[in-house]
């Protein structure tokens, strides 16, 4: 029986440490939560070679939450869009226009919730939205991704 009430003292300790930490730096612990949606292109992959891409652990636990990406709008088939390619660095083909052996590995689709006009390629934006993962087949275009982001936000970066 003395076991028991020690075992509950050291429990009931624990718990009150954890809430007091949880409770006495909400700014804190909402800023790890924030940071840990964040998501880079260096991030996205565990291991790149001749037999396929590996996603990271990072991307797999992402999978279905709201993410925040920044990175170059690949320059688009038409003016106004439904969706586009986000890229690491600034590309100056449409994806379209070009073989894939022009294309960077590690791209995201972003599918927009309202079409929008096409920003400048050359500057960074930031997308916010749900993350998908798995392999995609865009019906309208052909377009094959593995990496999605149904946005819900879009602008520019470092705002």
């Amino acid at each position: 029986m003395r076991r028991k009430a020690k075992t509950a003292l050291i429990v009931g300790v624990l718990f009150a440490g954890v809430c007091f930490v949880c409770f006495a730096c909400p700014g804190q612990m909402g800023a790890a939560a924030e940071a840990a949606k964040n998501l880079r292109f260096g991030e996205m992959y565990g291991k790149v070679s001749s037999r396929g891409i590996v996603l990271s652990d990072k991307l797999k636990l992402l999978a279905d939450q709201t993410v925040v990406m920044e990175g170059f709008m690949a320059p688009p088939l038409k003016p106004t869009l439904d969706f586009f390619v986000l890229t690491r660095v600034p590309m100056s083909l449409c994806p379209f226009c070009s073989s894939d052996a022009n294309w960077p590995s590690d791209i995201v689709v972003v599918y927009l919730e309202k079409p929008v006009t096409a920003l400048p390629f050359d500057r960074p934006i930031r997308v916010e939205g749900r993350l998908e993962l798995g392999t995609k087949v865009d019906a309208e275009t052909g377009f094959v991704s593995l990496v999605r982001i149904y946005a819900t936000r879009l602008g520019e970066a470092g705002q």
